[in-house]
């Protein structure tokens, strides 16, 4: 059997799920169901569980098995830098926001990033999350041979929050 080097992989192909592990499995099921919204869909005794949006069978599997009780990894590590999870819409980013605002949680950063617009937080285990929200593709900021002009800016929060008005 040989590889292919021209090998690429198919266009329609998805990330699927996280799985994350974690300290205590109620203070991250907190987090991510009470917090941001997402449904339980099952759990493993009180050591995992899977939760999704829309009754997907998962998109994030929370799991103790070996990190139960255990401080979060070091920031000056290799790991995992951030699961970023896609909103449908700029209001749904904006209703997301505001309800992070109003329940006082912390958020680390807001970035316009040109192809989309993000906010970022730590979940309680520390490991990072990204809101965001993709620009339609002909929004897409180009170079001038075609290729996509990705950057960094401070997104305008109050312009995304007037989505809610």
């Amino acid at each position: 059997m040989s590889i292919e080097d021209n090998y690429k992989i198919p266009d329609q192909t998805q990330i699927g799920h996280v799985h994350l592990k974690v300290a205590d499995l109620q203070r991250s099921l907190d987090f991510y169901c009470e917090l941001l919204g997402f449904e339980l869909i099952t759990t493993y005794g009180d050591q995992a569980a899977f939760i999704s949006a829309g009754g997907y069978h998962h998109h994030i599997g929370l799991n103790t098995w070996q990190s139960k009780g255990v401080p979060p990894a070091p920031k000056q590590s290799v790991g995992l830098f951030h699961t970023a999870i896609l909103y449908p819409s700029r209001k749904e980013l904006a209703k997301i926001l505001k309800r992070l605002m109003d329940k006082k949680y912390p958020i680390s950063g807001a970035s316009d990033h040109g192809v989309s617009e993000a906010i970022y937080l730590d979940d309680p285990d520390e490991n990072g999350v990204e809101l965001y929200r993709d620009r339609p593709k002909n929004e897409w900021p180009r170079n001038e041979d075609g290729s996509i002009n990705m950057f960094t800016k401070t997104l305008d929060v109050q312009n995304l929050l007037g989505e809610l008005k």
